[in-house]
């Protein structure tokens, strides 16, 4: 493509468009892919840049007694993506680090093109140390996280520029972790102005080019560091002096750099919109829920039954709301296909004896505190007895703990645990390396999504989008996008009412989330799915029409380019 044709640049630390390829390590970088890949469908002239990571996230391995094994992920750039002749460079701690890209174009349904570029800093002219910044994903101590956020934030405007795009309008900060781009262009517009100080017009004029997503509901989830490192290795620069730039506690707070400096900021769902306006009460925060790409995350038998009765849904997502109209029998044959090559692939991987003709609930995703994966587990003996008295269950689960989350990695082991002692009456495996590809395996496959999130914490979800896409309804907390996507008991059911008050996580009774949990699938979920075959398959239409026809990353695109990029 023409790169002066180029006018927004989507920043973000991680991008997942591969599976193969690790360069993210889950709903933020595949939130990040499905953005492009929409882009590029509707002719969005955007162009992407991120980190490399040759090191990647990491292969995940389970020993013995289910404890998570962590292993470096071996790939070769050069089988995916192409070199570039292009240099930057930004300073580290003084010393000159030297970046060259690498490219990846995705390719729209109509041949547009949106070019990915990938920084790298593993260069033979860079000290030793350097060299490595751009190896692992959410690796290392606060010092190498920052030094990547100079590379993303700084080196994405530079490399930019060293590329021949000479017409960015806006610069799209998918999260923190890209806000030291607002400093960049700071510099720039002063140096422009031929000034030595900062004005409230460099200051508006670097806020109309800027745009912030924001995706953590949790004020520790936000990028912090504290001020002497930042010195040391960004220099002093004259925005800290700036009150309306830089908020101080003697930490530099990525998420308020952003939001000073960016004249759309946006949630990823309605509640968490809400919520970030409660944390920061200063600012204007907009909310465009997050999305999936359908033509992507649709499993092939499904992809085969929307050509056939719904032509031209890839294009057009919206179409999917005429998914009322195709037969029953038709959705129920694709998704046995797709059930089938889940459990296939869950008998190999774990012996686990999976039958295709049991209700197989889903719950896949990050292994962390607040997610609860084990929340089904509150009361084995209950769980036993549903299984026993009402119709038998079986349990996918999958997903990675950070490597320094070890109370993630109990989670994961408490659930090998459960496994041993409910062996005779509930089928349970747990999947190793999730990534994109066995996600789609999985949402696609099982027959109900479970989501359990600690509310407020979730701040959107897409996993359950996914599952949608596929005819498979939720069963999910109130939370995140589910309280925008869930008509109890026609795009499936709910857990808990607490988001509908408000309040703090803190308030959050597990022992009541876990009862209703357990009566939704005692007096409703178990019996409709053994017993009203008809409903459970109407329930899976309106997944697709009412939830896949409208989740998706066509129309969160739509929102953006009307609220942000072109406003």
């Amino acid at each position: 493509p023409v790169t002066n044709q180029r006018r927004i640049a989507y920043l973000s630390m991680e991008i997942g468009l591969i599976p193969s390829m690790p360069t993210y390590s889950g709903g933020l970088g595949v939130l990040a892919g499905d953005t492009i890949r929409s882009a590029a469908d509707m002719d969005v002239p955007m162009v992407a840049v991120t980190l490399l990571h040759r090191k990647g996230y990491f292969y995940q391995r389970f020993d013995a007694k289910g404890w998570q094994v962590e292993e470096p992920v071996a790939w070769a750039a050069d089988d995916f993506l192409f070199p570039q002749n292009a240099r930057a460079s930004v300073t580290i701690e003084g010393r000159e680090v030297q970046l060259r890209a690498w490219r990846l174009d995705v390719t729209g349904t109509t041949g547009f093109v949106v070019p990915v570029y990938f920084l790298d800093a593993d260069l033979p002219e860079n000290d030793g140390s350097d060299r490595t910044l751009t190896h692992w994903l959410y690796g290392g101590d606060d010092r190498y996280r920052f030094c990547q956020e100079v590379l993303l934030g700084v080196g994405s405007v530079r490399m930019l520029e060293a590329l021949g795009y000479d017409s960015i309008e806006r610069y799209h900060m998918n999260e923190g972790h890209a806000g030291l781009c607002t400093l960049e262009l700071l510099d720039r517009q002063v140096t422009a102005a031929d000034r030595s100080n900062i004005t409230d017009e460099d200051i508006d004029a670097v806020r109309r080019k800027c745009v912030f997503t924001t995706h953590t509901p949790v004020p520790a989830g936000h990028d912090q560091f504290p001020m002497p490192m930042v010195r040391q290795v960004f220099g002093n620069h004259r925005a800290f002096e700036a009150e309306r730039v830089f908020c101080c506690d003697n930490k530099l707070n990525m998420t308020y750099l952003a939001l000073n400096l960016s004249h759309f900021v946006n949630g990823v769902a309605k509640r968490h919109g809400d919520i970030s306006r409660h944390m920061f009460t200063q600012h204007t925060i907009d909310s465009i829920t997050n999305g999936v790409h359908a033509g992507t995350w649709t499993c092939q038998a499904f992809q085969t039954l929307f050509d056939r009765h719904i032509p031209g849904w890839r294009e057009d997502p919206f179409s999917l709301r005429y998914a009322l109209e195709i037969p029953r029998t038709e959705v129920a044959k694709a998704h046995r296909i797709a059930k089938r090559e889940l459990l296939d692939h869950v008998n190999r991987q774990t012996n686990a004896g999976m039958d295709t003709d049991r209700l197989t609930l889903g719950f896949a995703r990050r292994a962390t505190p607040y997610k609860r994966l084990d929340l089904l587990f509150h009361d084995i003996e209950r769980l036993r007895s549903i299984c026993r008295d009402v119709g038998p269950i079986q349990i996918v689960y999958a997903g990675k703990a950070h490597p320094r989350d070890q109370s993630g990695k109990k989670l994961i082991q408490r659930v090998f645990e459960v496994r041993e002692a409910l062996q005779d009456d509930v089928r349970i495996a747990y999947l190793p390396n999730y990534d994109m590809a066995l996600g789609a395996l999985v949402t696609a496959g099982v027959d109900i999504w479970l989501n359990t999130p600690k509310p407020p914490m979730e701040a959107s979800g897409t996993s359950g989008m996914k599952a949608a896409l596929n005819g498979v309804p939720s069963l999910s907390i109130l939370d995140g996008w589910w309280l925008e996507g869930c008509i109890e008991g026609v795009t499936g059911w709910s857990i808990g009412t607490y988001c509908h008050r408000g309040g703090s996580a803190d308030e959050v009774d597990d022992s009541l989330d876990a009862g209703c949990l357990y009566d939704k699938l005692e007096k409703i979920v178990v019996p409709m799915y053994y017993h009203q075959h008809d409903q459970f398959q109407n329930m899976m239409l309106n997944s697709i029409a009412l939830n896949g026809s409208f989740f998706n990353t066509h129309r969160m695109i739509l929102q953006y380019v009307v609220k942000a990029y072109f406003a």
